[in-house]
């Protein structure tokens, strides 16, 4: 009596299923790569391939006259970076970028030291929902709200001016006066909002650094005679470091590359990300627009090689 085709299938398939899991549990390296290989190529060609791609055409040359691109090699782009126009709007928007920085990390710290000491259970949970719920509203909606609040009579110009912290603001974080009669058109309306939208990167980071502080640091700290400034100074600061910098990471490298809130809020003036946006759609010179691309990426990459130093990678 012979069997049908129809009969074995079913029965070797189940047999060839198990061949398949033995030979992946005996070598996990062969799983691992079969798991791996599928995004690490889409990261590799097509993150990876179109940065290339953009950052090759700053090599090309840019015909003012007919207003088109060849593909001559020229080193002319890069070198335009350094002229005082362009290398003013670079200093511009790090200056920016690490202010912002630091003032978040000054704004954070308490709130995160708060919630990671003294809070537990459902507060825990409510200064949780608080910080993040800004995050969950638009990004553009928050930028044109923020508009309205530094406008003539909004609530942001009459509290600073009121209590007159204008400048003290200025002496302090080293940022241009109002220079008009709205905080709306001032560099310093413009930090204000930045801090704003990045704050709750930064708070997050460093209430987890702060989570795994061991309270009996803190009473060996006191029980040695040390005042509570010293503790601070010599116990949980340094162990809140990475914490600090991996949310620095955050409000460093967002305002590095943000275009929306210069363009709406603050003083005529280009950003890195505005003079992208401006070159490649405007003008249309896109190898000047990839030359000003490499800025940030050059930036950033300089940025987490001394923030990785202090251990921000291992507080993310």
């Amino acid at each position: 009596m012979t069997t049908s085709p129809a009969t074995v299938a079913p029965a070797s398939r189940p047999g060839l299923l198990r061949h398949l899991s033995d030979l992946l549990y005996r070598k996990p390296m062969l799983y691992l790569s079969l798991l791996l290989i599928p995004p690490l190529l889409w990261f590799g060609i097509v993150y990876l391939g179109s940065l290339l791609a953009l950052l090759w055409q700053g090599f090309y040359t840019f015909d003012d006259f007919t207003m088109s691109v060849t593909p001559a090699l020229t080193l002319a782009n890069f070198r335009a970076l350094f002229q005082p126009a362009n290398f003013d709007i670079i200093q511009r928007t790090l200056a920016m970028a690490v202010t912002v920085s630091l003032a978040s990390a000054l704004l954070a710290f308490p709130i995160a030291y708060y919630m990671a000491r003294y809070t537990t259970g459902r507060i825990k949970a409510f200064f949780y929902i608080a910080v993040m719920l800004p995050m969950w509203a638009s990004y553009i909606v928050k930028a044109y709200a923020w508009t309205l609040l530094l406008a003539q009579g909004g609530v942001a110009h009459w509290f600073v001016e009121r209590l007159g912290l204008a400048p003290a603001l200025q002496v302090i974080l080293g940022i241009p006066g109002i220079g008009g009669s709205t905080l709306s058109t001032s560099h310093l309306g413009r930090f204000l909002v930045f801090v704003y939208i990045w704050l709750p990167f930064m708070i997050l980071p460093i209430q987890a650094a702060l989570e795994r502080l061991p309270p009996s640091l803190l009473q060996a700290s006191a029980d040695l005679g040390a005042r509570p400034l010293q503790t601070f100074r010599l116990v949980i600061l340094p162990l809140a470091l990475p914490g600090i910098a991996a949310g620095s990471i955050f409000t460093f490298c967002l305002t590095l590359g943000d275009f929306i809130v210069p363009l709406l809020v603050g003083p005529p003036g280009f950003f890195i990300g505005n003079m992208v946006y401006a070159q490649q759609g405007s003008i249309g010179n896109m190898p000047m627009a990839a030359a000003f691309t490499l800025v940030p990426i050059v930036l950033i990459a300089l940025y987490l090689s001394i923030v990785k130093r202090l251990g921000a990678f291992d507080a993310l």
